[in-house]
């Protein structure tokens, strides 16, 4: 199959060697999903700006998506979900349909459903996690986007409440939960209960991700709604949502959706009244 650009109207070739890479278009936004990879996210572009890693590191780029928890299958990824191929179910300009094989580990199969957002801007992307096992599960969907370590990184919670404690340098202003990007010898990973939506800031531009609010007790066991993890040195953020926790009995499958945007903004070097303006102003909420 030729990869194909999606959105302005025609498909077109890509880049030699870019087979299985697909991209919708909504004004000055670009979205490019590697369908024979993983249905991973490689690029989300404002005009020629790139905002997700682009190392080509293992488990160093692009965005993802994971069942969880995490205890379920520890340790890689499951390959069907994260790395092999998916099938294009639809495609035109302004929607593309995949879905992956299922695992004979874990038993679901992975739809990712994105959709150019012609009301509020940006893009949606719709998740689904359907049991082919023949006995009642327990799952919850779970996006990892992958950025460069740099920028800030804020979403609505209480500093103190972010667990664990004092791991990163997490402070209040504004309203929000804010943390600089800093470099460490050692990985970092914290959980919080943010209020449905996170934030990156960097380079300029502004990252947002506007998904189901949960209540105590919603996420899987021993996860949480937001949660970001730092590679150490300054290779890579990882900016991490998660849905709840769902039964699912045979033949059964749970929706859950991520609104993506991204906007220019004023480089900010800290908690900053106008990034929080322009999250409001994002037209997400």
């Amino acid at each position: 199959m030729m990869a194909a650009f999606l959105g302005t109207g025609t498909a077109s070739s890509a880049t030699p060697g870019d087979e299985g890479l697909c991209c919708l278009k909504n004004g000055d936004l670009t979205i490019c999903i590697d369908t024979e990879k993983g249905g991973k996210v490689l690029s989300f572009k404002y005009k020629d700006q790139e905002v997700i890693s682009q190392s080509r590191w293992p488990e160093s780029f692009g965005s993802t998506f994971w069942t969880s928890p995490q205890k379920e299958w520890n340790w890689p990824p499951v390959p069907e979900y994260d790395k092999q191929p998916y099938k294009v179910v639809q495609r035109d300009d302004s929607r593309l349909v995949i879905e992956s094989g299922v695992s004979e580990r874990m038993k679901y199969r992975i739809g990712k459903d994105f959709q150019v957002d012609k009301k509020r801007g940006g893009f949606i992307v719709t998740y689904t996690i359907e049991n082919m096992s023949n006995e009642t599960r327990s799952v919850a969907p779970w996006e990892i986007t992958r950025v460069p370590n740099g920028g800030i990184i804020f979403f609505d919670a209480q500093a103190d409440k972010i667990t664990p404690a004092g791991l990163m340098a997490f402070e209040n202003a504004y309203g929000a939960a804010w943390y600089k990007a800093d470099a460490t010898n050692e990985n970092r990973k914290v959980n919080a209960d943010a209020r449905g939506w996170l934030a990156f800031a960097n380079n300029g531009l502004l990252l947002l991700k506007k998904f189901e609010d949960l209540n105590e007790g919603q996420p899987a066991p021993g996860e949480a709604e937001v949660q970001v993890y730092v590679n150490r040195g300054t290779s890579y953020i990882e900016l991490e949502s998660q849905g709840a926790y769902t039964q699912l009995a045979p033949g059964q499958k749970l929706t859950w959706s991520v609104r993506w945007n991204l906007v220019p903004v004023k480089q900010a070097d800290g908690p900053s009244k106008a990034l929080m303006k322009s999250v409001k102003k994002s037209g997400l909420f």
